[in-house]
């Protein structure tokens, strides 16, 4: 630890950064790569693979995610403004190479092969386009002139095309709520927060009829008899053969039949190991670093930092709230993964760098002359 006395960058860090997310964080990860040793293994062997194939890919790239994590943390705010306007970019770029370049999975073009990896370029549009879209609304608050509302609308809405394109609507839902949530604490009229909610629901039963597995999935969370159930009930069997404690590490069954065990459904998995306590807890750090993270940000005077921290704090929690939602069939099903807990590289590393920013953003030293 470093004495307060110490002026350089790492000591600087130390002393300003949330502690408690800052562990919060560091617990999830660890809970993470607890599960990912317990799903993985049964998954690599039912593809014929090594055992432990997938173990080895989620370690090798947690430590250039916590890298990340923690080198972002340290930025000031102009230059997390920056590093997100030029990831935005960039992400933006290689969004629209997937329909060139991209390998189509499940009907579906995001992803790009990377040697060693495949890269999903809509998760790293998703943290820099919250950063991005708040400085945005900030810099049209403080310079009237500055057409800050019009480009947000307009990026969104190129955002917006080519998620659908792929499709994705999911992640589409996501990225429209989290900037929708900035519009409105960027002083949105109530007139427009009506008009555009109620095109958002439209959007959203349009959907139902423009998208055949949008349709299917909302069909069979409807009415399970409509179609294949397979993966939900195998679900909601492993919590209830979990139980309050769990069966034991090692001692599931589900992550031998379930095909998306180690990613999508991993949430059941540590239900049937570890039982109804570790999921509480699971929903409990959750909870812990979203509302820690507003109890912070609602004392800072930059609406840029608010706007930013918000709009990321509202994604991270919508994604865990519909990977659990799915798996206890609570929402109809979508593939998106647990935050720091499921196997996925490009979430892992697009999940470091939206609370990078977080982090980076809160700490205590913002003056509240500082500009945008």
């Amino acid at each position: 630890m470093s004495p307060r006395a110490d002026t350089s960058v790492l000591g600087r860090w130390w002393w300003t950064v949330d502690h408690w997310t800052l562990a919060a964080l560091a617990t999830l990860v660890s809970i993470g790569a607890v599960l990912a040793m317990a799903a993985t293994p049964a998954v690599a062997t039912r593809i014929g693979l090594d055992p432990f194939f997938f173990v080895r890919r989620q370690m090798i790239i947690l430590l250039p995610a916590m890298v990340i994590l923690l080198s972002v943390s340290m930025l000031e705010p102009r230059q997390v403004r920056l590093l997100a306007m030029a990831g935005f970019l960039a992400s933006l770029a290689l969004l629209a190479l997937t329909f060139v370049i991209g390998t189509e999975i499940k009907g579906a073009r995001r992803w790009i092969h990377l040697p060693g990896l495949s890269l999903q370029p809509s998760e790293f549009v998703k943290p820099t386009f919250a950063v991005v879209a708040a400085w945005l609304f900030a810099m049209q608050r403080k310079h009237e002139r500055f057409p800050g509302d019009l480009l947000s609308i307009g990026f969104y809405g190129l955002v917006l095309s080519l998620l659908l394109l792929q499709p994705d609507v999911g992640m589409a839902v996501v990225v429209s709520c989290v900037w929708f949530s900035q519009f409105f604490l960027a002083g949105l009229r109530m007139f427009w927060v009506l008009l555009l909610g109620g095109a958002g629901l439209g959007s959203i039963a349009g959907a139902y009829f423009v998208f055949p597995h949008v349709a299917s999935r909302i069909n069979r969370f409807l009415d399970p008899k409509s179609g294949d159930t397979y993966q939900i009930s195998t679900a909601l069997e492993a919590f209830l053969n979990g139980g309050l404690w769990g069966r034991g590490p090692g001692e599931g069954t589900v992550k031998s039949v379930l095909p998306d065990a180690h990613s999508d459904f991993i949430f059941a998995v540590a239900g049937e190991e570890f039982g109804l306590v570790v999921c509480l807890l699971l929903v409990g750090l959750f909870g812990f670093i979203v509302l820690r993270g507003f109890a912070r940000v609602l004392q800072e005077s930059n609406l840029f930092v608010l706007l930013a921290v918000a709009g990321l704090l509202v994604q991270f929690g919508l994604q865990a709230l519909i990977n659990m939602g799915s798996t206890l069939h609570l929402i109809p099903t979508k593939g998106m993964t647990l935050p720091f807990v499921s196997y996925g590289g490009s979430s892992l590393l697009a999940l470091s760098l939206g609370m990078g920013f977080v982090l980076a953003l809160t700490r205590k030293r913002f003056g509240p002359g500082e500009a945008p």
